[in-house]
């Protein structure tokens, strides 16, 4: 059966608000637990928790299905799902905490240009233009020696790659949430992310040197990750269900704004005036990407 809402786009911002705080809250601390836990131990311990967070959610709400409807669409949501995860957390890692913030956030663009394919959303020659624009952003955060020499600090282009490719795969996991709000309650969507990220994770991480995280690390797994990640999660499947993909992905660009607060404030972390003009070139691209 068809689920509705009748929430407006006004209140959809709002929770997209929500989410992009809780998510810049969520980025300090796996850089935090990254320092000495590997990354896929942290998306491990992210999706087992909230795979928790979300089982309880949908019990108390009473819902009469836990594996929902459209069980393939909702197992592909997981998938694309975990692999932005995975990426995003390695880049966190690796990556100046707002520089890997921004990359990521090239998604919006990427979710315009998927959702023209798979909702048949109309294409226009904005959006292209802002896929360049936000493109040629990345390029002045990453700074590729090739095109800079050595006037600026480069950044890992395979640490930037994985970054992009992070911000493809979450682009494509938003329009699936976008297409399953036809048909499938928010948590129900919310509860396949967890469930496929846990069970994708546990081999791949069984693979990294693992570490048994000290009680200090344990607060910033099961508090500061997988608490502050649930409830974003909850906040960006809610906001979707009330704005059009594109557009209410930009709402979520605040997060660069936090990130670079954190980073400065957490880890030293300065901005050049490459990655503020990359930065700016991004958020400029995806809004005119949704220009109306």
């Amino acid at each position: 059966m068809p689920v509705t809402t009748d929430r407006s786009p006004l209140s959809g911002i709002a929770f997209l608000v929500g989410a992009a705080f809780f998510w810049s809250l969520m980025s300090v601390c796996v850089k935090l637990a990254g320092e000495r836990l590997p990354s896929q131990q942290i998306v491990w311990a992210r999706a087992t928790v909230t795979l928790v967070y979300s089982y309880i959610m949908i019990r108390m709400a009473g819902l009469d299905t836990l594996f929902g409807h459209n069980k393939k669409l909702l197992l592909l949501r997981g998938l694309f799902g975990f692999a932005a995860l995975t990426c995003f957390f390695f880049a966190l890692t690796k990556l100046p905490l707002a520089d890997a913030t921004v990359i990521h956030y090239t998604n919006p663009v990427f979710v315009a240009i998927i959702a023209a394919v798979v909702l048949k959303e109309s294409l226009t020659r904005w959006e292209i233009l802002g896929a360049g624009a936000s493109l040629l952003g990345v390029v002045f955060i990453s700074k590729p020696s090739f095109v800079f020499g050595t006037s600026a600090p480069a950044l890992n282009p395979l640490y930037v790659g994985v970054a992009l490719l992070g911000a493809i795969c979450a682009a494509t996991a938003y329009v699936l949430v976008r297409k399953l709000r036809e048909s499938e309650h928010p948590l129900v969507i919310v509860f396949y992310f967890p469930l496929v990220a846990s069970l994708g994770s546990t081999p791949t991480a069984a693979f990294t040197e693992l570490q048994w995280p000290s009680t200090w690390e344990w607060i910033l797994l099961i508090v500061g990750v997988a608490g502050c990640a649930q409830i974003a999660q909850v906040f960006i499947t809610k906001g979707l269900h009330a704005v059009k993909a594109g557009r209410a992905m930009t709402v979520t660009y605040l997060q660069i704004v936090f990130a670079a607060v954190w980073g400065l404030l957490f880890f030293g972390e300065t901005i050049d005036l490459w990655s503020v003009a990359g930065g700016l070139l991004v958020v400029s691209g995806t809004f005119a990407a949704n220009r109306s």
